[in-house]
């Protein structure tokens, strides 16, 4: 009974057949859908160069960037446009020995570095308000010269209806002298008296009409040997807005 129990077991190479089977149909079966899931792979993204391909399985599920588009440039620089019917202005004193001083007009540098107009000391431009050209530009040395007088010529010349637009650079203030200081004065000015030795002021005025209170009109920096940005000179400053047209 013994050797028929025998007879009846299988052998044990037998008994690891099927499984050897098995495995090898699932070995089949894994490279027969690693190959097919290549084609796909390969139908899907087609003629395209390994970096491309490679971005493109990366990009896979992830969100969709929106980039917004680059804002418009507006008149004079300003971050929001000026409303219809206004003039856009930006007044930038200088800064330092290299940082110029410079007007800008409807969008036109009236006096800057890049139209080789000005220079050290006050720096005026004059437009016509009524047709918004500009009639005349000059710059006047305050620290070298007697030019406090042209200066006063030059500002009571300008005709009535004027914009008058005015910019330091460098030093503003050492020959500033009482006639001139009347003139600007009378133009509106809160700040020529206290012009210190390179402080920074940029003004705005009307000459025969008045300006809304709204608008930004003056300001000044004055030198810090504590708080100045550049070695001897304070920050730059600016002031900038809209004005009203007057009728033609």
């Amino acid at each position: 009974m013994a050797w028929a129990r025998h007879r009846l077991l299988p052998a044990r190479g037998d008994q690891r057949r099927p499984s050897g089977t098995l495995k090898a149909a699932f070995f089949i079966f894994a490279s027969l859908c690693a190959w097919y899931s290549g084609y796909l792979l390969a139908e899907l993204i087609p003629d395209l160069p390994l970096s491309s391909a490679v971005y493109s399985i990366r990009s896979i599920g992830e969100r969709p960037v929106l980039k917004a588009p680059a804002p418009k440039r507006q008149k004079c620089d300003h971050w929001t446009p000026c409303p219809p019917n206004t003039y856009a202005y930006r007044l930038l004193s200088g800064g330092g020995r290299d940082k110029y001083a410079k007007i800008c007009f409807e969008d036109e540098v009236l006096i800057g570095e890049k139209t080789g107009n000005v220079a050290r000391g006050i720096n005026i431009a004059i437009v016509n308000y009524v047709t918004g050209k500009v009639t005349a530009t000059q710059y006047f040395d305050m620290y070298e010269g007697d030019n406090s007088g042209p200066m006063t010529n030059f500002i009571q010349s300008a005709p009535s209806k004027s914009l008058l637009f005015m910019v330091t650079h460098d030093d503003g203030s050492s020959r500033l002298k009482e006639d001139v200081k009347r003139a600007i004065e009378a133009l509106g000015s809160k700040e020529i008296r206290n012009m210190r030795f390179r402080s920074s002021w940029v003004f705005l005025a009307a000459k025969g009409f008045e300006l809304p209170a709204g608008i930004q009109r003056e300001k000044v920096n004055h030198s810090d040997n504590v708080k100045n940005r550049y070695p001897g000179w304070p920050a730059e400053i600016q002031v900038e807005g809209c004005i009203p047209k007057g009728p033609s």
